[in-house]
């Protein structure tokens, strides 16, 4: 693996159940903190939403590697936000031998 271009500027957020004051619970994000990162298009589809039509597009995001339990560290189900864009992470990676670096599969959802 070349080494990466992190040029992005990214927030790391986890998904946390919050209390809705009627008994019942709300998804909220909370954010971990800020990433430096790559950011790679790779393919993309458009498919039926709750309202309409959404385009979803696939990306590949290259970061710095954590240790593990480190809140810097990405897992499948949290997302990075780049001001109005969201990328869910589905999958992080250790890319070669000396895990210098991450790979996220990660997809994002906008309605057309």
């Amino acid at each position: 693996m070349s080494v990466p271009q992190l040029n992005r500027r990214l927030t790391l957020e986890a998904p946390e159940r919050v209390a809705d004051g009627a008994g019942g619970f709300v998804e909220i994000w909370v954010p971990l903190g800020t990433l430096w990162a790559e950011i790679q298009p790779r393919t993309g589809r458009v498919t039926s939403g709750e309202v309409g039509s959404v385009s979803v597009a696939a990306f590949r995001i290259v970061v710095r590697a954590a240790v593990h339990g480190s809140t810097a560290r990405p897992v499948a189900g949290q997302r990075f936000a780049m001001g109005p864009r969201r990328f869910l992470i589905e999958s992080v990676t250790e890319v070669e031998p000396r895990a210098l670096y991450f790979v996220c599969d990660a997809e994002e959802e906008v309605a057309t």
